[in-house]
């Protein structure tokens, strides 16, 4: 008998006693099962395991379960498993509740030992404990649905405070400058090169304006914060397309002027469709920044009659001329009357891409580049 259940024997030991009970030899087994005398003293040995066939013999020659060999020989090789690293129950714990593939990957943290990835996840989240680490809601306001933040967008979010600590603006905030700074946007909304001038006017405003390339499953299109008096806004530019960029530049900035995000940083993610909607069952705060951002790409009155006097056959040459009659890109105008029908296949070929003018100049974490930060 074995008295040690953790030092499991070979199921060849449990061969050898049945056979001693029936007062086999095990040439008299082999030539039951059909096999040579060596392949029966292989097993009985521990040299050699049980296969699926051979169980299912040993069960007809023994009248028991086929089950039995097959449990037999799977207790026996765990029993000879090594014991699993810690590490991989710690870093399964870390990975369960934060994207630290992910955050490897970009660069934000180390590959390392578990113990060392915990004392990285800390740090990063400015925690004082793994235990204190945000990762659920309450950590951040998602203000346009009712979902929780999740880990990847949490991540996100503190990667961009993370940069932003490390920016100097020329002056400081004030309300003024930014709405002075938005009359100096508008007149860049005509050329997807102009978009480079962004991270400047809104520098010059008090504003730190950072892009982060978005995490998978995040989702994230902009997101505004506060750095003790200073804003801070904070793009992904995941859809790079010229009518998304301005929409959800000019949402991030109605937030910082009407102050949001001071309490709870604010997470704008998913922001088109219903979610970039002027009015419906939204949080308030979203659709004050959804109609400030309608507003700014096209003018509410000029959509109101346009729509009125076009629709419903409205052609590549009639948002052409709306665009030339506010002196914008005829993508800014094209992306809103998409919105505005909810019919999102229209005038594709208008929505050109602006990220590369964007992180040509702005502080940008992502698309390979890591900017660097203290530690």
């Amino acid at each position: 008998m074995v008295d040690n259940m953790t030092d499991i024997p070979p199921p060849g030991y449990f061969i050898r006693e049945e056979l001693e009970a029936r007062d086999w030899s095990q040439r008299d087994l082999a030539y039951v099962l059909g096999v040579p005398e060596q392949a029966v003293n292989m097993i009985v040995s521990g040299k050699r395991g049980i296969t699926a066939d051979m169980a299912k013999a040993l069960a007809g020659a023994f009248d028991v379960p086929a089950e039995f060999f097959a449990n037999l020989q799977k207790a026996y090789e765990l029993s000879q498993a090594r014991d699993p690293d810690p590490n991989v129950a710690r870093k399964a714990r870390l990975q369960a509740k934060y994207p630290v593939r992910e955050m490897i990957k970009r660069g934000w943290l180390t590959d390392a030992s578990a113990v060392l990835l915990e004392a990285q996840i800390i740090q990063f989240f400015e925690a004082k404990s793994l235990d204190e680490v945000p990762h659920l809601a309450h950590a951040a306001k998602k203000t346009n649905n009712h979902d929780e933040v999740k880990p990847a967008q949490l991540a996100w979010l503190f990667r961009a405070r993370q940069i932003a600590k490390e920016m100097v603006l020329p002056v400081p905030y004030s309300e003024k400058s930014l709405c002075e700074a938005l009359n100096k946007l508008r007149l860049l909304m005509v050329d997807p090169e102009e978009a480079r001038h962004v991270p400047k006017v809104l520098a010059e405003a008090g504003v730190r304006y950072v892009v982060v390339e978005t995490l998978p499953t995040a989702n994230i299109d902009g997101a505004c914060f506060w750095l003790q008096k200073s804003p801070v806004i904070a793009m992904s530019l995941r859809y790079d397309r010229i009518d998304n960029f301005w929409f959800v530049l000019r949402h991030e900035c109605e937030h910082v002027l009407k102050g949001h995000g001071r309490i709870r940083e604010i997470i704008d993610a998913e922001l088109e469709g219903n979610n970039a909607a002027t009015e419906g069952n939204i949080p308030l705060e979203e659709l004050i920044a959804n109609r400030a951002a309608s507003d700014f790409c096209v003018p509410i009155s000029e959509m109101d009659s346009f729509i009125k006097r076009k629709h419903p056959f409205i052609s590549d040459r009639d948002v052409l001329g709306l665009a030339r009659r506010l002196q914008i890109h005829p993508g800014i105008a094209a992306g809103q009357v998409r919105k505005r029908l909810d019919k999102w296949q229209l005038f594709s070929k208008m929505l050109v891409r602006v990220r590369t003018h964007v992180i040509s100049s702005a502080v940008a974490d992502g698309w390979g580049h890591v900017v660097p930060v203290a530690s």
